[in-house]
């Protein structure tokens, strides 16, 4: 999310599932042992993610080596498949940790609107882009220096970069982007060896951010993750803030809210896959992760602990714990309504089935932020405000 979106979020509002019976028979969660839960579960997620990219680039530098149609459709895969998991850690953001702080990789990983056209050749700019500017370097340390840079939507490097090269502009109105695989191979495109180049370049810079964040949150070290564990009720705030900011500023309003209201395909936030019906059921799946305190790993294994936000919750007020967790779920159903692709969801009028279908996601994504509320309120949390990354 760009700087411009960001500050216009700020202006927005900041905003049954029962504990299985072993649960019951542990110590009550306190505000330590929820933040040391918490930091498990996140470094779980960004460890399964990691894997996951260096899988894509597996796959990207297979299609690199041979580019043909069916090592082109494993990268898509790959992407894909890594995306599911990234969406579920967007959960773990807007409270100044180490995916967006100061120094923070977010802008990096997963800004957005991209201009295609500040990387590649586009509809009546075939000679557009960073790629056909041989005069440009391309290394991780100058697209880390060229993302953003005079302007906010000139994004050279993340998750949609990648997809971008993989898919390419999405000029159809009933499925993703084409590009073909010869845009790679030379003789076949103009400065396809420039192509691959960057796409492999853009990958490495992933997995490198990444890795910064899975060792921000690697137990046993003096890190991020050492500090937040001691925090105490701070940290617990701290979770509550990037599960209210996503809910509310970020997916109802930023994801959804502005692509309802302009039906423009340009505000969708994957637009060249058509992969934003997963992004919104993903980070609603990461809201639910984090309240309940339960993650489904990479490999099928269930990472689960009786000291959840939601056990804490429900040590002050059961009743309220348990309308948290309908809401959160309800979020997470609707979302998984939306039928794809989400550009022609949100044509039409009001009446219309799709856009009814991405409203009703928006306004249970509202009312769960106002749960989360009365939730941090009966811990005795009653700052919630958003860390500018």
């Amino acid at each position: 999310m760009n700087k411009r979106r960001f500050l216009q979020a700020l202006s927005l509002p900041l905003w049954s599932t029962s504990l299985p019976v072993a649960w019951a028979q542990t110590a009550l969660p306190d505000a330590p042992s929820v933040s040391r839960f918490y930091a498990q579960l996140v470094h779980a997620n960004y460890e399964d993610v990691l894997a996951a990219g260096l899988a894509l680039k597996q796959s990207i530098q297979a299609f690199i080596a041979r580019p043909e149609t069916s090592g082109l459709d494993a990268a898509r895969q790959a992407w894909l498949l890594a995306r599911d998991g990234y969406g579920q850690t967007e959960a773990f953001r807007f409270y100044g940790g180490p995916i967006d702080d100061d120094k923070g990789p977010e802008g990096r990983l997963n800004a957005w609107p991209l201009d295609e056209g500040y990387i590649d050749g586009v509809k009546g700019r075939p000679h557009s882009g960073l790629i056909n500017q041989r005069a440009v370097p391309i290394s991780k340390a100058s697209l880390t220096r060229l993302n953003e840079r005079d302007g906010e939507e000139n994004i050279a490097a993340g998750w949609h970069a990648i997809e971008f090269l993989l898919w390419g502009q999405d000029l159809r109105a009933d499925g993703a982007g084409q590009r073909s695989f010869e845009d790679f191979v030379t003789g076949k495109a103009p400065n396809a060896d420039r192509r691959r180049q960057y796409l492999l370049t853009v990958t490495d810079l992933l997995i490198d951010d990444l890795r910064t964040l899975v060792a921000a949150w690697a137990p046993a070290r003096r890190n991020y993750r050492h500090a937040f564990e001691r925090g105490g009720m701070e940290s617990v705030r701290k979770i509550i803030v990037g599960l209210g900011s996503l809910s509310r500023g970020e997916l109802a309003g930023e994801r959804m809210e502005v692509a309802l209201n302009t039906q423009d395909q340009e505000d969708e936030h994957s637009c060249f896959s058509d992969n934003t019906h997963r992004d919104i059921v993903n980070n609603a799946l990461g809201i639910e992760n984090v309240w309940l305190g339960r993650y489904t790993r990479r490999d099928g294994s269930v990472l689960q602990g009786p000291a959840s936000l939601r056990a804490l919750v429900a040590t002050k007020d059961p009743a309220l714990a348990d309308k948290v967790s309908q809401q959160i779920s309800l979020s997470v159903q609707k979302a998984r309504a939306i039928t794809p692709p989400f550009d022609r969801e949100i044509i039409g009028g009001k009446d219309a089935p799709g856009r009814q279908r991405v409203q009703a996601v928006i306004d249970s994504l509202v009312q769960q932020s106002k749960d989360l509320v009365d939730a941090a309120n009966a811990l005795g949390i009653t700052r919630l405000t958003l860390v500018k990354p």
